[in-house]
């Protein structure tokens, strides 16, 4: 088992993800979420491990922020670069084409570090967290999204996928962006409990949008105004497709 690396998918990441509606909604609930870093007086230093395509943390460099935009594929990096130098954005940022578990050989610290949708992909993600906690400065905060396996059950018992259910959520052929190892909520509780870091905010996120057939006949700005409405609620929150857990290192 080893980490997956998306060389050469920095197209397809922007077609069918981040330009659908479930896209929108995860950036949506992931921005409110974070509005109140994004509008911290002081700049922050920033470290985004495994940003890709670098949306979110654009909207720390366009509030002033700087940011260490990290990643191991190199088309990424180069399309983040890109993107963000045609927003003017260029001087807030550095770029790194390397895994997060190079971190743990540097003293840096940061003010906030942002590890989205990545823990998923990795061989062994406790230790993964353990790199990242430690470049949390004291009284800094972690944000961390991960792909709950909760959920993708869930959708597949609601689509009639009961075999594929049954078989574990194991497949013999693999859809290529679809997360092959999906962490429970209470596994990811367990190994953060064990790290200097303290739950502040909890949401799901995608607790509706995964399980709406015919999507298009909804409203997505409704859809939207919902799932922000429950996305801390019980049970919903468990439901929700990712997992958004916002912590902070004592000072």
């Amino acid at each position: 088992m080893t980490d997956r690396i998306f060389s050469k998918d920095a197209t397809k990441f922007a077609q069918n993800i981040y330009a659908t509606r479930k896209g929108r909604v995860r950036e949506a609930v992931l921005k409110e979420d974070l509005a109140f870093l994004l509008q911290h007086a002081s700049p922050l230093h920033v470290l985004d491990a495994g940003a890709g395509l670098g949306q979110v943390n654009q909207w720390f460099a366009e509030a002033g922020h700087r940011v260490l935009h990290l990643d191991g594929a190199e088309d990424m990096v180069a399309s983040a670069r890109q993107r963000h130098a045609q927003a003017g954005l260029s001087q807030q940022y550095e770029y790194r084409v390397a895994p997060l578990q190079s971190l743990g050989e540097e003293p840096l610290q940061f003010d906030l570090v942002c590890c989205h949708a990545v823990l998923e992909w990795l061989a062994d993600p406790f230790a993964a967290l353990q790199v990242l906690s430690s470049k949390v400065a004291p009284g800094g905060w972690f944000s961390l999204m991960f792909y709950n396996r909760t959920a993708k059950l869930m959708a597949n018992m609601t689509y009639g996928n009961l075999d594929y259910v049954l078989a574990g959520l194991q497949v013999k052929k693999k859809v290529r962006l679809s997360p092959q190892r999906p962490l429970e909520i209470p596994q990811v509780k367990n190994w953060l409990s064990q790290l200097p870091l303290t739950v502040v905010q909890h949401s799901g996120i995608r607790c509706f949008n995964d399980y709406i057939k015919e999507a298009e006949r909804i409203d997505e700005q409704e859809l939207i105004a919902l799932e922000l409405q429950y996305r801390r609620a019980e049970p919903y929150r468990s439901l929700g497709r990712y997992q958004h857990l916002l912590l902070r290192k004592e000072k």
